[in-house]
C-alpha cells in the first residue's frame, strides 16, 4: 500500500474576509474531492485570510500512479483558483 500526501502553500492577496477565503477554499476542496477521489481539507492557517494550506492524500498500490494523482492534482488546484501556489511538500509513504 502506497500512500501519497501533499501539503499545498497558496496565497491570495485579493482575498479581503475569512468567509471569502472559505468560499474559495470549499470550491477548491469540494471539486478536487468529487473529481479525483481522496481525502481533502484546509489543514493549517485557517485565520490568516490571504494565506491558504490545503493537504490532500490518495491511496494506491503504486508510487508512480500516486504520484501521477498528485500531479494531477496540483495542476487542477493551479488552473481553478487565482491564488498563486507558494510551495508544495509531496511525500509517499
Amino acid at each position: 500500500m502506497i500512500i501519497g500526501t501533499c501539503v499545498v502553500y497558496m496565497t491570495a492577496d485579493w482575498v479581503l474576509s475569512l468567509k471569502e477565503k472559505r468560499m474559495v477554499v470549499k470550491s477548491i476542496v469540494e471539486k478536487a474531492k468529487n473529481k479525483f477521489n481522496i481525502s481533502i481539507a484546509e489543514v493549517d492557517r485557517q485565520d490568516i485570510h490571504k494565506n491558504i494550506v490545503i493537504g490532500f492524500a490518495c491511496v494506491t498500490n503504486e508510487s508512480s500512479h500516486a504520484n501521477s494523482i498528485i500531479e494531477n492534482v496540483l495542476r487542477f488546484i493551479e488552473n481553478n483558483t487565482d491564488a498563486v501556489i507558494d510551495d508544495v511538500k509531496m511525500e509517499l509513504l
